[in-house]
């Protein structure tokens, strides 16, 4: 291994063996080191803890500007949400409807949750108020409603109205009241811009105050709740015909949209979707929007949309000093979820579970556990059985975590029986997707003695003799994988397999729907390609003639040859003055500035003393841990050995940005990202931090799938949450690395990495491509040559050119992303950083229906629908008819506007930037004003120029396909 004049510190590398290659954690410790050593009113505005989305510039100008108003006005049939407890676990999910009636409490702040199509209501209570003698349109206003607008609300529910006016005790009291609250009504619209109103009930006033209502909301239509009985209950129908009659006279009368409000149990989705579907045929007609809930209003209701549960809670017996980023859920688990299109919620066993996991929130719970019998089974047991009984679908892998016993086998529909096989074990049937990549031999040591119920299906039935078991099955209520039928270790050479095929086994258990889910992986059918270089090696000499340092020689014959979008970062403690090279500072700083310069280049920061041992890290105090030093006394073994340098979070994150943005960026950039070192598994609280101070994340996750180490468990998942506004977002492939055996050679083994990106695209895209290395692989022609390699190879696919501060951001996007079906047709919202759906079948969206939808692209694993806003909606039709629309683009579409055969938008991108129009090769298309000469009856090809920088240079198109 190549010893530069400055000597070197041999990081002590962890990894796994997978044929040849090693599987790191991360990037940094290895021999490549050749470089270092109930209601209340009137709450006052309190401080939060700055939220992920208000940190980041996560949508454009315009929507930042209407999220802080709350959203703008939508159509004149809102789609409303009532939720009375503190909705802010299932802000994400709320955010697909345009208004939320909320009960407002100190422990929410709209204001942290300002969302771009979602205003938040304050429900206000007026049925104790004494409306004939309070100042309901002076004093109230100012004192109650104007402190709760400051919030962040940006609308008023005013219910109660029909017990206040029917307690007046004189028809001159009524009208007083009637009187004060029109006036109340009248003032808020006046005095708050855009207010959205709700009345509830108070019919009387509606000639008065119509003009500012946003809803009206009537009585029960289907199910309603008997108090006094404890128990659901028809409407009578006498009550629903007249609720009906006047619902459809409001509409008719006032032109307000009126809502009926139903209850079914809050566990209960079958009765919600009905209810809600029948209120919906009933109320169509006559303007009434259905919504039902619990009630406690304290579920994701069905209205006229319902929203899709995109979680799923992932429960594992992890041990307490295990870094959860090693754990079997985030290692296996996570990933084929991701695909799936869920995020994941972690849970340990023995620790306190989430509240409220109830079908409206979690799509499932999937269950790993690793070590049997578990701790405190019997409560787990209890837990479990519980979430099931409450109608959320469960699958267990490897164990159940518990001893099926006959009750606990009866409440899942189970066979249990007693005794062991004997004698050899053979396959009575098993369905296809068991023995996915590996299958395991039978054998009588590992059986269990259960059999499914009449209604489950066997997916692996064993037998010996007269023992007959089912060691893997689809039930009622979900599903399981017993050992070993679920990941098998290949221990001669170090590899693991999958024994049963994920993606269906849970796509079936789960019973998940196909939906159109987002997608990180590409825009606009183009798959995404990023390049981000961590600063490791930056002072490495070149073992070359010509440039003197590693980053001279990427600045040379990479940087500015590659005019692709490209992060860059380096390592102060080893660039800067204060590091371990202060005399080779001065010229180190000199190229860092240069690359910098670039206007492809935009910044990140790998700390500052590059730590290695991030779990030494603790996860409350953000201070280290003392038990990791070398036999010398240094600090090696957690971090590069900076004299004088005592590890502080601070100083590793906002300390190294700090330092960058003052000493190398150039005037007008800054440090976007953090890309983490060393093992890569920073706590929560580092994580925090980093949004804290302003900046995103990458690296860690383990994507090493190639030829020799063909299987899904060498495919990392999209990132780890660690807590609240914490997280980590994963590099979508591995470094060069990985693929050089520690950076032992050969050191052209980085063009295997080209075996990655093709494995991960077809037949299923599961990454992007991430060109991910070190500064350290400008010291050797091989490394070079290699890296000019993966370029060129990746340049010559159809691909989209972005910036890893992008990629991150689409996936903080996708993690709150919103679903929703809307009737026969789909409904889907993010903050606008994501703009691609996937559907997992061959769909043709109905284009001349649709809102925001730019085209749609069919691909292997489905259609990539395209999204030309932050919100759209859209139904599925037989074909896409005549109508115009982008197949693919290696650009973003935004501000578009369709006509009945004409379409109108803007296109940008970085480099080559280019469209494919379907359906457009006979129209007539102009570029910027200017027409583009017709070439068939099909597809247009267009090619648009790019700014050089980071400033998209979008592009006028217009396309008319009318006679």
């Amino acid at each position: 291994m190549h010893r530069n004049t400055l000597g070197f510190v041999r990081g002590l590398y962890r990894a796994t063996r997978v044929s040849g290659f090693g599987r790191s954690l991360c990037s940094g410790r290895s021999a490549a080191w050749a470089w270092a050593a109930a209601l209340t009113l009137a709450l006052p505005v309190q401080a939060q803890v700055p939220q992920i989305a208000n940190i980041l510039p996560l949508v454009d100008a315009a929507g930042i500007q209407a999220a802080s108003a709350g959203a703008t006005l939508p159509d004149a049939s809102p789609n409303i949400a009532f939720f009375y407890s503190n909705p802010t676990t299932v802000v994400t999910l709320l955010q697909a409807y345009d208004a939320v009636v909320v009960g407002p409490s100190s422990d929410f702040q709209p204001s942290a949750h300002a969302l771009p199509h979602t205003a938040w209501i304050a429900r206000v209570d007026l049925s104790g108020v004494a409306a004939d003698t309070t100042n309901l349109s002076g004093s109230f206003v100012d004192q109650t409603l104007a402190p709760l607008w400051q919030q962040g609300y940006r609308g008023f529910a005013f219910d109660g109205l029909d017990k206040l006016f029917a307690a007046s005790t004189s028809p001159e009291v009524r009208a007083t009241r009637e009187h004060n609250v029109a006036t109340l009504i009248d003032t808020v619209a006046q005095h708050f811009s855009n207010a959205r109103i709700v009345q509830y009930g108070g019919a009387d006033l509606l000639p008065q105050s119509h003009p500012h209502l946003y809803a009206y909301v009537t009585g029960s239509v289907g199910h309603t709740f008997d108090v006094a009985r404890q128990a659901f209950v028809n409407v009578p129908e006498a009550q629903r015909a007249a609720t009906l009659a006047d619902a459809q006279r409001i509409h008719h009368d006032f032109q307000v949209p009126v809502v009926a409000i139903d209850f079914c149990a809050a566990t209960d989705r079958v009765c919600a979707r009905d209810d809600a579907k029948d209120v919906r045929a009933a109320g169509a007609p006559i303007g009434l929007i259905p919504y039902v809930t619990d009630p406690t209003f304290d579920t994701i209701g069905i209205g006229r949309i319902e929203v899709m549960p995109r979680k799923i809670l992932l429960v594992q017996d992890r041990d307490g000093t295990q870094p959860i980023d090693e754990s079997a859920g985030v290692r296996d688990l996570a990933m084929p979820l991701n695909y799936l299109g869920y995020t994941i919620e972690y849970a340990d066993l023995g620790h306190p579970f989430p509240d409220h996991v109830t079908p409206d929130r979690y799509a499932g719970i999937v269950v790993w556990f690793e070590r049997t019998p578990v701790d405190g089974s019997e409560v787990w047991e209890h837990w479990v059985l519980g979430r099931i009984a409450d109608n959320v679908r469960a699958v267990f892998f490897s164990d159940f975590g518990f001893q099926m016993n006959p009750e606990a086998a009866e409440t899942l529909g189970l066979k249990v029986f007693d005794g062991r096989p004997r004698g050899p074990v053979s396959v009575v049937s098993k369905d296809p997707m068991v023995g996915f990549e590996v299958m395991p031999a039978p054998d009588a040591r590992d059986a269990d003695g259960i059999e499914i119920g009449e209604d489950d299906t066997s997916l692996l039935r064993l037998s010996a003799g007269d023992f007959v078991y089912d060691p893997v099955a689809l039930t009622r209520w979900g599903g399981y994988a017993l050992s070993p039928y679920t990941i098998a270790s290949l221990n001669t050479i170090g590899q693991e397999r999958w024994a049963i095929q994920p993606l269906d086994f849970m796509r079936r258990a789960l019973a998940l729907q196909p939906m159109p889910m987002p997608d990180t992986t590409s825009e606009n059918g183009r798959r995404f390609f990023m390049v981000h270089v961590d600063g490791d090696g930056f002072a490495s000499r070149c073992e070359f003639p010509g440039p003197d340092y590693s980053g001279q020689a990427l600045y040379e014959q990479l940087f500015s040859k590659y005019r692709v979008p490209t992060t860059l970062s380096v390592i102060e403690g080893e660039v800067g003055p204060t590091g371990l090279y202060p005399k080779l500072s001065p010229r180190l700083e000199q190229i860092a500035r240069a690359m910098f310069a670039l206007p492809n280049v935009e910044i990140g920061t790998h700390t500052y003393s590059h730590p290695f041992e991030w779990e030494d890290v603790q996860e409350g105090t953000g201070e280290r841990l003392k038990h990791n030093v070398d036999e010398g006394g240094g600090d090696s073994a957690f971090s590069l050995n900076i004299p004088g340098y005592t590890f502080s979070l601070d100083r590793e994150i906002g300390g190294s940005i700090h330092y960058i943005n003052s000493r190398l960026a150039p005037p007008g950039k800054k440090v976007k990202i953090l890309q983490w070192s060393g093992n890569c598994e920073p706590p929560g609280v580092a994580v925090r931090m980093t949004y804290e101070a302003g900046a995103l994340n990458i690296n860690g996750g383990d994507t090493v799938i190639t030829k020799t180490a063909d299987s899904w468990t060498n495919i990392a998942p999209i990132g780890v949450d660690k807590g609240s506004n914490a997280f980590q977002v994963y590099a979508p492939n591995q470094d060069e690395n990985v693929y050089t055996d520690d950076w032992q050679g050969p050191f052209y083994g980085f063009t295997r990495v080209l075996e990655t990106f093709a494995m991960t695209d077809e037949p299923r895209r599961f990454k992007p491509i991430d060109l991910y290395f070190h500064m350290y692989s400008g010291t050797k022609i091989a490394s070079l040559r290699a890296l000019e390699q993966i370029y060129q190879s990746v340049l010559k696919q159809s691909v989209f050119p972005i910036y890893t501060s992008e990629y991150t951001r689409k996936v903080l996007d996708w993690e709150d992303f919103a679903v929703a079906r809307d009737g026969d047709g789909w409904l889907v919202r993010g903050n606008g950083a994501l703009r691609e759906l996937r559907y997992p079948t061959a769909v043709t969206p109905d284009l001349g229906t649709a809102n925001n939808v730019a085209g749609f692209t069919p691909a292997p694993d489905g259609t990539y629908i395209h999204m030309a806003d932050s919100s759209a909606r859209f139904s599925l039709a037989p074909s896409a008819g005549a109508q115009p629309y982008v197949k693919t683009a290696s650009a973003y579409v935004r501000k578009m506007v369709r006509g009945p055969r004409s379409l109108t938008f803007e296109a940008g991108g970085y480099y080559q930037p280019s469209l494919d129009l379907a359906n457009a090769g006979a129209c007539r298309v102009s570029l910027d004003g200017k027409a583009v000469a017709r070439r068939g009856p099909d597809d247009l090809h267009l090619d648009l120029s790019a700014s050089g920088g980071q400033d998209i240079q979008y592009h006028q198109v217009e396309v008319n396909c009318g006679s």
